[in-house]
């Protein structure tokens, strides 16, 4: 059985930092593109940032971009997003996809999704 399980979130002030990590099992995705998605109560899901199967090629949300990083490590298949000052508004609930191809800044369409982890960023 195919699982990607998040962990990492929890409660933070703004200006703090937390790093999602996410496992991956059930098959290798030393080959698949992985990212985060986000979806905040009502709002719709958003991309967060990706990277390719080799770590060459990342993207990130224009609002996320030089406060979070995307890296992998292939050999523990997992996924990380390493968020520093965070806001307010990266309140949400963080997913973990993975695709075979990459997907650039897409929130739609990815084969594998995990259950997500809430991050909550108070003010």
């Amino acid at each position: 059985q195919v699982q990607l399980v998040e962990s990492g979130g929890g409660l933070v002030q703004a200006g703090g930092s937390l790093r999602l990590s996410c496992a991956a099992s059930g098959r290798t995705f030393s080959r698949d593109a992985m990212g985060w998605l986000r979806q905040a109560p009502g709002k719709e899901r958003e991309f967060v940032a990706a990277i390719s199967w080799s770590g060459g090629t990342t993207s990130y949300a224009d609002s996320v971009k030089g406060r979070f990083t995307i890296s992998r490590d292939n050999a523990k298949n997992t996924v990380y997003l390493q968020m520093n000052s965070l806001k307010p508004e990266d309140t949400a609930v963080y997913y973990c996809v993975a695709d075979p191809s990459f997907r650039g800044t897409a929130a739609w369409g990815y084969l594998y999704r995990g259950q997500g982890t809430q991050v909550t960023v108070s003010s």
